[in-house]
C-alpha cells in the first residue's frame, strides 16, 4: 500500500475545485488526503466547504502584511506546520513570490482555465472567444515562477460552440476542470508525477509539452 500523501489546498473563492478533490480522495482508495485548506479571504465558501467534510481550516489575511514577500513568508510556515507532499492552488487569487514557488518547487500544481500557453492570466474564456477559437479548456501544470507558465501536466480540450457566452463555456471548462484536476493530484500523489528538468513527467517519461491530452 502506497504512503498517504498529504496536500494543503489554497483557494480565495467558492472552491468548486476544492470540492472535487475532497471527493474525489474520499473513493476509500485514493492515496492523497487534504490535510488542510488555507484562504487569504476569509469568506471564501471553500473554507465551509473545507469545514463541512472535517479538514482543517486556516485564513491568512494578505491586507495584514507589508507586501507580498511578508506575506508569503507567512504563508509558507503555515503550509510547512501541515508537513504536505503537495501544494494545490485551486482559485487562489494571489501572485506568488518567486521565493514562495522555489520553496515548494516540484511539489506546487495549479489549475489554469485556458489551454496553456494561450491566455494566462484573466478573462479567457472573452479572449477565446473574441480570438474565434474554434477549441478552448483547462490546464493542469506544475507552478514556476513565470505566471501561469509552468511544465504543462494535463488539460481538457473542448469545441467552441456557435452559440458560446463567455459563461456557458466557463460552465463547460469548469465540468473539465473537476475531472482533470483530481487526476493529476492521483497520479502525483502515486508518485507517478513528478517534475525532471527538461518538463513534467508522467511515469517516467517526458510528458509532451501540451502535456496528457483529453478531448471531449
Amino acid at each position: 500500500m502506497s504512503q498517504t500523501c498529504d496536500v494543503v489546498v489554497l483557494l480565495s473563492g467558492s472552491g468548486s475545485n476544492l470540492q472535487a478533490l475532497i471527493d474525489s480522495t474520499r473513493t476509500g482508495d485514493s492515496p492523497a488526503r487534504i490535510a488542510a485548506v488555507i484562504s487569504n479571504r476569509a469568506d471564501a465558501y471553500g473554507l465551509q466547504r473545507a469545514s463541512d467534510a472535517g479538514i482543517d481550516t486556516r485564513c491568512l489575511d494578505h491586507k495584514a502584511f507589508e507586501g507580498r514577500e511578508a506575506f508569503d513568508a507567512a504563508l509558507i510556515e503555515l503550509i510547512d506546520a501541515f508537513n504536505p507532499k503537495l501544494v494545490v492552488l485551486a482559485g487562489f487569487m494571489r501572485i506568488l513570490s518567486a521565493g514562495f514557488v522555489r520553496h515548494y518547487q516540484g511539489r506546487l500544481l495549479n489549475i489554469h482555465p485556458s489551454l496553456l500557453p494561450k491566455y494566462k492570466g484573466l478573462h479567457t474564456h472573452q479572449r477565446a472567444l473574441e480570438a474565434g477559437d474554434t477549441e478552448h479548456g483547462c490546464s493542469v501544470h506544475f507552478v514556476t515562477e513565470e505566471l501561469d507558465g509552468g511544465p504543462l501536466v494535463v488539460q481538457a480540450v473542448i469545441p467552441v460552440e456557435l452559440q458560446d457566452s463567455p459563461q456557458s463555456l466557463a460552465q463547460r471548462v469548469h465540468s473539465q476542470e473537476h475531472l482533470i484536476y483530481p487526476m493529476a493530484v492521483r497520479w502525483f500523489a502515486e508518485g507517478r508525477l513528478s517534475l525532471g528538468e527538461q518538463g513534467a513527467l508522467l511515469d517516467g517519461k517526458l510528458l509532451a509539452a501540451s502535456g496528457h491530452l483529453i478531448r471531449t
